[in-house]
């Protein structure tokens, strides 16, 4: 399955009849819980001596997925969309691969 094949078969379990900034909202909050669900996860593995679950943390990624695919269609674009432009922009900040320097000093680098 592609990724905008992913976002189009999630798009068909979102609530039907959503105008687009409710949906825009839906999106973000959810990221924002799901985000908050799978920090605590491993929270629990790292500091309460929790086995780390992960299939649990699996699910929970699958849930991020499905609000960042309807984030995206708040915004009328796809995942794929949203992914390229996403590696275009790294490519950019870090045209070698990661580069701590880089990291730190982003804003030296980002001018030129």
């Amino acid at each position: 399955m592609t990724i905008n094949e992913y976002q189009k078969l999630a798009l068909t379990t979102l609530s039907p009849g959503l105008e687009k900034d409710k949906v825009l909202l839906n999106g973000v909050m959810g990221l924002c819980g799901e985000a908050g669900e799978t920090i605590d996860i491993v929270k629990k593995h790292l500091f309460h001596s929790h086995s780390l679950d992960r299939d649990k943390l699996k699910e929970e990624l699958g849930d991020v997925a499905w609000y960042l695919a309807v984030t995206a269609y708040a915004l009328d674009t796809d995942l794929e969309s949203v992914m390229r432009e996403n590696i275009e922009k790294l490519k950019k900040r870090y045209p070698e691969g990661f580069d701590a320097e880089r990291s730190i000093h982003r804003e030296k680098y980002e001018s030129k």
